[in-house]
C-alpha cells in the first residue's frame, strides 16, 4: 500500500534550552515567563517549534541567539567570546506535555561564561537568570511576591535533567572550562566547579588535580589580579577532551 501521511496524527517538534551559567558563584538557569497559552504567565525555559526548513542543531541554535545573543561554538575550535557549548541533551515525548496538541521536544544544553541580563523573545514577557536551586525547589519558583507555580510544561524535569547533565560530564571531562572566559584562573575554575556540585572544594587540592592533568590547562604566559590579592596564574583549556583521571564529584 502507498504511504497516506493523513492515515497518522500530525505532531509537532519544539527545541527546549537548558542554559546554564554561573553568576555570583551560584548555578544559575535562564528562565522566560511565557506570555501567551498556554501556562499564560508561569515561568518556563527558552525553546520553540522548529521551522520545516531547519534541522534540530540549527533550530536550538537559532534559539540561543535570540534568546542569548550567543553563538553555539565548534567544539574543536578554540574558545571565543560570545559563544557557548551547545549539546543535545533528550528527547520527552509524554503524549500529555503539552495541552495544544501532541509536541515533541528536543532538549538541549548550553553552557557559557557568566552573562549579561537576558532580553525576552517570541512569546515571553520576561526573562531573568534564577539559581536552579530556586527553579527546582518543591512547590515551584516565584520571584519577588508573586505566587509560586511550578515551571510550565515538563520544564522542571528537563531542568533537573540538563543540571545533573552539567554535574556528572565536568568530572571527567573538560566542560566546566565551558563556563570560563577564555583566559581564566585555577581559582576561577574551581569556583564553577563549587557552583555546579554546590560543595566547597579545597583550593590546594585542587590546583594540584587541574594542573597535574594532562591536557586539561594550558597557561598562557599571563597573570591577572582581577580577583584580588597577588597575580594570579592565566590559563586557557587544553586540546584534552576527556579528563584522566577524572575530578570526582565529592559525596555530600
Amino acid at each position: 500500500m502507498p504511504y497516506d501521511p493523513s492515515a497518522f496524527p500530525p505532531f509537532a517538534v519544539t527545541v527546549d534550552l537548558v542554559v546554564l551559567t554561573v553568576r555570583r558563584h551560584a548555578l544559575c538557569a535562564l528562565a522566560v515567563r511565557r506570555g501567551e497559552s498556554p501556562f499564560q504567565g508561569r515561568w518556563a525555559l527558552p525553546g520553540g517549534f522548529v521551522r520545516a526548513d531547519e534541522d534540530l542543531s540549527q533550530a536550538a541554535a537559532r534559539e540561543l541567539a535570540e534568546e542569548t545573543g550567543l553563538r553555539a561554538h565548534d567544539p574543536d575550535a578554540p574558545a571565543q567570546e560570545g559563544g557557548a557549548h551547545l549539546e543535545q541533551l533528550a528527547t520527552y515525548g509524554d503524549p500529555k506535555r503539552d495541552p495544544r496538541m501532541r509536541v515533541v521536544s528536543v532538549a538541549h544544553l548550553a553552557l557559557a561564561p557568566d552573562l549579561p541580563a537576558p532580553r525576552a523573545g517570541g512569546d515571553a514577557s520576561n526573562a531573568r537568570w534564577a539559581p536552579v536551586g530556586e527553579l527546582l525547589a518543591q512547590g515551584g519558583y516565584g520571584r519577588d511576591g508573586e505566587p509560586v507555580a511550578p515551571l510550565a510544561f515538563d520544564h522542571a524535569q528537563i531542568l533537573s535533567d540538563g543540571v545533573e547533565r552539567a554535574r556528572s560530564k565536568i568530572e571527567y571531562s573538560s566542560l566546566a572550562t565551558a563556563f570560563c572566559p577564555p583566559e581564566f584562573t585555577v581559582g576561577e575554575l574551581r569556583r564553577v566547579y563549587e557552583a555546579v556540585w554546590g560543595v566547597a572544594l579545597d583550593p590546594r587540592n585542587f590546583h594540584r588535580k587541574v594542573t597535574g592533568t594532562p591536557g586539561f590547562l594550558v597557561p598562557t604566559g599571563g597573570t591577572t589580579t582581577r580577583q584580588g590579592g597577588r597575580p594570579a596564574q592565566l590559563f586557557r583549556a587544553g586540546g584534552a577532551t576527556l579528563l584522566n583521571p577524572p575530578m570526582l564529584r565529592p559525596e555530600v
